[in-house]
C-alpha cells in the first residue's frame, strides 16, 4: 500500500489542482464548442441563450454522468470483489433498459420521477441476480466474473430487443440503448443531480464498501451487517444506472476504465480513491463528448458509441494482461 507522509501532501494538493484545472479547461471547450460559434468576451442575447439553454445544461450533465457512472463503477467493483465489472457488464443498465420499456409499453404517462423509480427497481433487480449467479457458479478465474455478467447483460438486452420489436418500440430501445446528450436542454437534465447525491453518499459509506469487498466472514467479525452494505451498496449503484438511462441512455465501459487507471496510481483504500474517481471520470466523459461533437462536425456521433469503443479496447487490454502468463 501507498504510504504518504507531511511531504506527499503537497504533492497531492498539487495534482489536485492540476486534475480540476484540466476539468475547468475542458469544460470551457465543451461550452464553445458547438454548431453557432460563441465567444465569451463579445456575448449578445442570443448567444447568451444558447449557453443558458443549451451549452451550460449539456456540460453540466456531461459531468455529472461521468462523475456517477464511474463512482457507480468504483462500488461495483468493491462488492463483486472483481476489477472486470461495472453496471454495464453486471446487467444492470440492460436491467434499467428494460424496466423503462416495461412503463413505455403499460403505462406510458407516468411522470420522469416514477418512471425513474420503476427503472431503478428493475436495475436492482438485475444487479442482485447478477451477484446471486456469481455465488451459485463456481468461478475458477476472475475473468470469469464479467463473462457471466456480459451473457447475463445479453440475454436482458435480447429480452428487451424482442419485446420493442413485438410491439414497435425498436425507435425507444435505440434511443436509451446509445448514450446521447444533444438533446439535453435546461429542464431535461436536472435529474442528473441526484446521482451526484448517490455519489456522495457512496463516498460516505466508503469505508464500509471497502470492507464488504473483503468477503462476508470478514465484514461480519468486525461487527457489519455484510447483506445491510450490499444492499445500500447496489440501490446506490442501481439509482445511478436508471437515473443516467433515463436521463442520457447507457454509456458503456465509464465504470471500468476510471477506477482501474485509479486503482493503479492510488491503490485500493475506496475513499481515498473516490475523489479522484469522480474527478477523472467528469474529465474523461467531457473528453469523449468533446470528441463525439469534433469527428464529423458540425455533425455528433453518439458519445455512447465513442465511449464504447475506448472502453472496449481498454477492457480487452485488461483481459489480456490479467491472463498474460508470468514468468517467474
Amino acid at each position: 500500500m501507498t504510504r504518504f507522509n507531511e511531504h506527499s501532501k503537497p504533492i497531492v494538493s498539487m495534482r489536485l489542482m492540476l486534475g480540476v484545472a484540466v476539468l475547468a479547461l475542458l469544460a470551457l471547450c465543451s461550452m464553445m464548442v458547438g454548431v453557432m460559434d460563441l465567444s465569451l468576451m463579445n456575448l449578445t442575447d442570443e448567444s447568451t441563450q444558447v449557453l443558458l439553454i443549451s451549452r451550460i445544461p449539456r456540460t453540466l450533465a456531461v459531468m455529472l454522468t461521468g462523475v456517477s457512472l464511474a463512482v457507480a463503477g468504483m462500488v461495483m467493483q468493491m462488492l463483486a470483489r472483481n476489477r472486470f465489472v461495472e453496471p454495464s457488464t453486471t446487467g444492470t443498465l440492460e436491467s434499467a433498459l428494460l424496466g423503462m420499456l416495461v412503463v413505455a409499453l403499460f403505462a406510458p404517462g407516468l411522470g420522469v420521477m416514477s418512471k425513474t423509480l420503476i427503472a431503478t427497481a428493475f436495475a436492482m433487480g438485475g444487479s442482485l441476480i447478477f451477484m446471486l449467479l456469481l455465488r451459485s457458479i463456481p468461478l475458477r478465474s476472475a475473468v470469469m466474473v464479467p463473462l457471466v455478467g456480459i451473457m447475463f447483460s445479453s440475454v436482458v438486452a435480447a429480452v428487451a430487443t424482442f419485446i420493442a420489436y413485438r410491439f414497435n418500440l425498436l425507435q425507444s430501445l435505440a434511443n436509451w440503448t446509445n448514450g446521447d446528450f444533444s438533446v439535453l436542454l435546461r429542464g431535461r437534465y436536472e435529474l442528473l443531480w441526484i446521482t451526484l447525491v448517490c455519489a456522495v453518499l457512496a463516498y460516505l459509506y466508503a469505508d464500509r464498501f471497502t470492507l464488504a469487498g473483503m468477503g462476508r466472514s470478514f465484514t461480519t467479525n468486525l461487527g457489519m451487517n455484510y447483506s445491510v452494505v450490499l444492499f445500500t451498496g447496489l440501490l446506490l449503484v442501481s439509482m445511478i444506472a436508471a437515473i443516467t438511462v433515463t436521463t442520457a441512455g447507457m454509456v458503456p465501459f465509464l465504470g471500468l476504465v476510471v477506477p482501474n487507471v485509479v486503482s493503479l496510481l492510488m491503490g485500493d483504500n475506496l475513499r481515498r480513491s473516490l475523489p479522484w474517481v469522480a474527478l477523472l471520470g467528469a474529465g474523461f466523459m467531457l473528453f469523449c463528448d468533446l470528441l463525439s461533437r469534433l469527428l464529423r462536425y458540425p455533425y455528433e456521433v453518439p458519445v455512447g458509441t465513442v465511449m464504447g469503443v475506448l472502453g472496449s479496447v481498454f477492457f480487452i487490454y485488461l483481459l489480456l494482461k490479467r491472463t498474460q502468463p508470468r514468468h517467474v
